[in-house]
């Protein structure tokens, strides 16, 4: 099974000015032997939008399950496939003297650049054809791929404020769901819009990314949506 989608079949990557691929796991412990996202808040959890778009399918979900099964059970198949891939994607950007974006935890919240470094042999933030980014809820990602080619942009949740301001306090940049409109500045911190575009790679530093709630986001009463 292919395990990047092409993001044309996302509503947001679609935006983005570089050809963009992203990888969709099963969230969480969905799958109940393994957890994708294990800084994951029970406000996060509630409103994920794993099952939005293509993923309110029958079929989308269980492709992505079978994946994330991949994933748990075989590690080094996984990341052979993954890597095999990718070197697709960097022949191709290569070819056509352009870079191209990449997203691999469109639904999960998983180190793959040092999987793929572990289990392939492959360093991907050497790559000047490929480039990579995401939103995680892990602060040690965070500091860890801080200055590198792996852009990552913490996502605040109900319980992580205090982690969220030392990431901007340390410049850099943090994910913020807004109820109702998207705020020009945050507890003084200058804020952008995110719904224009999903490329955070070419996001400025020190910035709040704002997010207009979506979906069942919309419903939140935990906290995760700050409501203005």
């Amino acid at each position: 099974m292919k395990l990047l989608s092409n993001g044309n079949t996302n509503a947001k990557t679609i935006k983005n000015e570089l050809e963009t691929y992203i990888m969709y796991l099963a969230p969480a412990d969905t799958i109940g032997t393994a957890n994708l996202c294990p800084f994951a808040s029970e406000g996060c959890k509630k409103v994920c939008l794993y099952t939005a778009g293509m993923g309110v399918f029958t079929n989308v979900q269980e492709a992505r399950i079978a994946k994330t099964k991949f994933w748990a059970e075989d590690r080094y198949g996984f990341y052979e496939q993954l890597n095999k891939e990718l070197l697709a994607i960097h022949k191709k950007a290569q070819k056509q003297g352009k870079k191209i974006a990449v997203r691999l935890n469109g639904t999960s919240d998983v180190d793959h650049i040092d999987m793929l470094k572990r289990y392939a042999g492959c360093d991907w933030l050497q790559s000047e054809h490929v480039i990579f980014y995401d939103y995680t809820k892990n602060p040690n990602i965070i500091r860890k791929y801080a200055g590198t080619n792996y852009k990552l942009t913490f996502s605040r949740s109900e319980c992580n404020d205090a982690q969220a301001m030392e990431v901007l306090n340390s410049g850099g940049n943090v994910a913020i769901v807004f109820s109702e409109y998207i705020p020009k500045e945050y507890n003084g911190y200058k804020v952008i819009n995110g719904d224009e575009t999903d490329l955070r790679y070419y996001d400025p530093y020190n910035v709040v990314v704002g997010l207009k709630a979506k979906g069942k986001a919309k419903k939140d009463t935990s906290g995760f949506v700050i409501q203005n």
